[in-house]
């Protein structure tokens, strides 16, 4: 018996929604990464995006454990001298949430070529409303 492997004009997307209310940041993370690689189909292919669309509703209601909201720092720099730029989960969370969960997503999907496509796939709602109801998504509890 050989080992399948999915072609490109075989990938068939389907789109989820998530309630960011419910979750802890992380356990939000884990499954909204295995959904976008694509982990969760039997025709799974490590080197081919094969991954679905991902919803996130209620962004803004997001729950963390411990002294999150107080000590996780998410840092940038310009590139200039003098040029960094932290910000702590909670300044982060009233400016745009998204931030905080294509952040997570981000580092626990696979460094490589198809992060970025993945990524494109994710859309962060802060409310309960979201514009992607035409192609109705599954939840996932």
């Amino acid at each position: 018996m050989k080992t399948y492997s999915i072609k490109a004009s075989e990938i068939s997307r389907d789109w989820y929604i998530i309630d960011a209310e419910a979750q802890p940041l992380g356990k939000l993370a884990v499954i909204i990464a295995d959904k976008l690689m694509g982990k969760s189909k039997p025709t799974y292919t490590p080197h081919i995006d094969n991954g679905d669309y991902v919803i996130v509703k209620n962004a803004k209601n997001l729950k963390v454990t411990g002294n999150k909201f107080e000590q996780k720092i998410y840092a940038r720099h310009s590139g200039f001298p003098g040029g960094l730029t932290e910000l702590t989960l909670k300044e982060v969370m009233e400016k745009n949430p998204a931030i905080a969960i294509e952040a997570a997503v981000k580092g626990m999907l696979p460094k490589n070529k198809l992060q970025a496509p993945r990524l494109k796939r994710l859309k962060v709602v802060d409310g309960e409303e979201h514009p992607y109801t035409s192609e109705n998504p599954k939840e996932i509890k």
